[in-house]
């Protein structure tokens, strides 16, 4: 994985946990919007192996959530 990729995500990680931490309104959205841009930014450079990895480690817990939700019959 490109080094470059990694300092991205960590910074886009990193940015988010102090915006969790912080308690004006402002500061949370600002740091909000520049940890997504770089967790994009970051995402967005790795190689096509891992973006696979994540997106299908991702889609499986939505897949059955959503199948769940079907199951019950709950009309949200």
């Amino acid at each position: 994985m490109p080094v470059s990729s990694l300092i991205f995500l960590t910074l886009g990680l990193v940015i988010f946990g102090m915006a969790l931490s912080t308690k004006e309104e402002v500061n949370r959205i600002a740091s909000m919007v520049a940890g997504s841009i770089l967790l994009v930014w970051g995402f967005s450079l790795t190689p096509l192996p891992f973006q696979l990895l994540v997106e299908c480690s991702i889609l499986v817990p939505v897949f059955c959530i959503c199948m769940r939700c079907l199951g019950c019959g709950s009309t949200r």
